[in-house]
């Protein structure tokens, strides 16, 4: 099943509550998600090589549970498409609705929360098809520039990936805020 038959099958009305439930944060941009939905409707799907997959994660930093929205390609080996899965943010729209639907996202996650999790993921940079293309072409646009950069600049002006952990871990470890002595029991 491909996310175009889920979409064009559904009502805005009841994803609409399911979307406050699973994103309550975002209850202000709710008019710009129907909006978008509104305009998934009435798009015409591009088939496309790639499966849509929902996983249940925990995060590394928080140990907060969220859904992730990914892909994989259909004809890469089954046993590998774990550890190759594709980040979808930047996928035009009708592409993302040309995409077959992972079978075990399907039995895992109504058709309701698969239509929310979706759109979220894909007005994760803008709600706009142009905004996202632009921030893609400046992405394409520093990576162009880094990869004509000689290893003498790259030193100069880049910084290498232990160092910016290490100035978040650094951050991170500042920002803690100590527990509050005040509230222990003393008593004894």
């Amino acid at each position: 099943m491909k996310l175009d038959n889920i979409i064009k099958s559904n009502s805005w009305l009841s994803i609409e509550t399911i979307f406050y439930r699973l994103f309550p944060k975002e209850i202000a941009g709710i008019e710009d998600y129907e909006k978008v939905f509104n305009e998934l409707k009435m798009m015409e799907p591009v088939d496309t090589n790639i499966s849509i997959v929902l996983s249940h994660e925990i995060d590394d930093f928080d140990n907060e549970e969220y859904v992730n929205v990914s892909g994989y390609y259909n004809d890469y080996p089954k046993e590998n498409s774990s550890t190759e899965l594709l980040a979808l943010e930047f996928t035009p729209w009708n592409e993302w609705l040309g995409m077959e639907i992972d079978n075990k996202t399907l039995s895992e996650f109504s058709e309701l929360e698969l239509i929310c999790h979706c759109l979220f993921e894909m007005t994760f940079f803008s709600f706009d098809q142009n905004e996202i293309q632009e921030e893609i072409e400046r992405i394409n646009g520093i990576v162009e520039e880094i990869d004509n950069m000689s290893e003498e600049e790259k030193k100069e002006k880049l910084i290498p990936f232990e160092k910016v952990k290490e100035m978040l871990f650094k951050k991170d470890t500042e920002n803690q805020t100590p527990p509050d002595e005040s509230s222990t029991d003393n008593a004894g």
